[in-house]
């Protein structure tokens, strides 16, 4: 997909919002669990309730992983609805995959051609070679882990390197690779506080921040820090939308919480006269 076709849908909806598909058979309703295809059911019932408030889905791999081959077959199911129902929501990954060169190039056919998402989160540990196949597919996008919300975020991203932190040294790297103007970039809600920082580094790319709702970041911050003349953000929200029942209104209250993060994102696009 291309960045426009984003753009247009962030305008149209008024929204950033990116729903995270994280889903656990432990947690769906109990008048689910006897499916046949209980994964794609609740997915189903969740894209057909929230997909007027949001712009972006992001299935996490693991969890679909989790359950072998019937998971993945679940995620097939679940990308070929979103692909053939509502084309015009962006797709992501979040397999955090990166590896030698060739390695990358299949893991990149798998989800760009195969599964057909627009877009994969990316570890650069590795550097530059193991990022760039991703970054050969035409309106095709790797997402570059960049500043993450997770206690051990200081281990590695935080240490400084010279005179400036590991994280920032990865951004300014990463824009020198081939097709570098396909990246985009995580950057966990909690982290807002270096928002600016990163904005003066990046100010044109997507961002992609989770970490709003159940991981506590402020969507408030994150949008004054973060938002640029384009927008320029996916807030995703997972846990805090697709959990926000456990009965079989599931569906329903999903579609309020993804509604009521849309009614919030509006005002802040409207401040920044965007939408």
């Amino acid at each position: 997909m291309k960045q426009s076709a984003l753009l247009e849908q962030i305008k149209i909806k008024k929204s950033f919002l990116c729903v995270g598909l994280d889903v656990d058979k432990d947690r769906i309703p109990e008048d689910l669990k006897n499916d046949p295809d209980a994964i794609f059911s609740f997915c189903k019932r969740i894209i057909e309730a929230t997909a007027p408030y949001c712009v972006a889905y992001k299935p996490n791999i693991a969890f679909f992983e989790a359950y072998g081959l019937e998971g993945w077959k679940s995620l097939e199911k679940v990308m070929d609805f979103l692909n053939q129902q509502y084309p015009e929501i962006f797709t992501i990954a979040d397999a955090k995959r990166a590896d030698i060169g060739n390695t990358s190039k299949r893991y990149a056919k798998a989800f760009f051609e195969a599964l057909q998402f627009d877009a994969i989160t990316i570890a650069p540990y590795m550097g530059k070679d193991s990022v760039e196949p991703f970054l050969e597919y035409k309106d095709k996008h790797a997402i570059l882990l960049a500043l993450t919300s997770n206690e051990g975020a200081s281990d590695f991203q935080l240490l400084n390197t010279g005179e400036k932190p590991l994280y920032v040294q990865v951004i300014d790297r990463s824009k020198k690779w081939q097709n570098a103007h396909r990246l985009m970039y995580v950057v966990g809600a909690t982290k807002s506080e270096a928002l600016q920082t990163i904005r003066t580094l990046i100010p044109d790319a997507f961002l992609l921040i989770p970490g709003v709702g159940a991981q506590g970041g402020s969507l408030e911050s994150v949008a004054q820090n973060g938002l640029n003349d384009h927008c320029g953000l996916l807030v995703n929200s997972s846990r805090g939308i697709i959990y926000a029942s456990s009965s079989n209104d599931f569906d329903q209250a999903a579609a309020n919480a993804a509604k009521d993060l849309q009614e919030k994102m509006a005002f802040y696009l409207h401040q920044k006269g965007i939408a």
